[in-house]
């Protein structure tokens, strides 16, 4: 078995893939440190130090497929983009297909990377911090793949020539105005930052969101597929959503109705067009 490390690079994998594959080495001889189940009986084969002399011809377009699905953090994470990448250089292309079955999980791979992209879009809250030499609104986010340094360009013209600052568990994006500056490793500093930053306009938001809140719409499994439930403890509104679908559930999803407005007297256009009391 080869034991290889391309440290979760994209780059550094398609190296030692094209390396691989000069030598014909099949997938099922290769595994990566991060997918590696420790094993007594196993030994460690070594790659020749020059070139085979196989000449993988590859299309574009499935390089910027596997760089893609390379976001996704799972099992098998770089020992299946290898096979998909062996399968087509030697003539198989249905590898690169939804119909096939690696395909299909290869795709499958994209489509939790793009989602994931969509909820770091649409469930970043940033807050604004006093104006200084550091940024002027920073965020914590909780990606389940590694996204962030591609989506948050997304964010490069939404906020002008704000500074800003997102970081996570594992790694996190700071925008000084001209450039995007990302770090593998989420510095501490900016960790703390985030996730300590008070919202000068929190109280206000939990306000307005507990009033637009409405009880005879929701349906949990719609608003968990849209907004699930592991984003809650990140997001100032999260606190108020248990709560909200409690009060749903024992009563107010009946009445449509904040418990602030069911009872109150209405008006009603008396024939004539003068307004009568709901009770008159």
């Amino acid at each position: 078995m080869i034991n290889l490390d391309c440290d979760d690079l994209f780059d550094t994998w398609r190296q030692q893939a094209r390396w691989l594959l000069s030598h014909e080495v099949d997938p099922c001889l290769v595994s990566w440190a991060s997918e590696r189940v420790a094993d007594l009986f196993a030994s460690d084969d070594v790659l020749p130090e020059t070139q085979g002399p196989f000449q993988a011809r590859i299309p574009r377009t499935l390089l910027d497929t596997l760089e893609q699905a390379a976001r996704y953090r799972g099992d098998q994470r770089w020992s299946l983009l290898y096979e998909v990448l062996w399968r087509v250089s030697h003539g198989d292309r249905t590898a690169m297909m939804a119909g096939d079955k690696t395909g299909s999980e290869l795709h499958r791979r994209i489509k939790q990377v793009q989602r994931e992209a969509h909820h770091l879009h649409a469930f970043v809250r940033f807050v604004p911090i006093p104006l200084g030499e550091g940024p002027h609104y920073v965020a914590w986010h909780e990606p389940a793949h590694d996204i962030l340094r591609s989506a948050t360009e997304h964010f490069i013209g939404r906020m002008g020539r704000h500074r800003w600052l997102i970081a996570t568990p594992r790694d996190g994006v700071y925008y000084d105005g001209d450039q995007l500056i990302h770090q593998r490793k989420c510095p501490a500093e900016w960790q703390q930052l985030a996730k300590n930053v008070d919202d000068p306009h929190g109280d206000m938001w939990l306000t307005y969101y507990s009033h637009i809140f409405n009880p005879a719409r929701l349906n949990p499994k719609v608003m968990q597929g849209h907004l699930p439930a592991r984003f809650w403890k990140n997001l100032p509104e999260g606190a108020l959503i248990p709560g909200l679908i409690t009060q749903a559930r024992t009563g107010k999803q009946q009445d449509g109705q904040a418990s602030g407005i069911k009872g109150r007297e209405g008006k009603r256009i008396a024939p004539g067009g003068s307004e009568r009391g709901q009770h008159s």
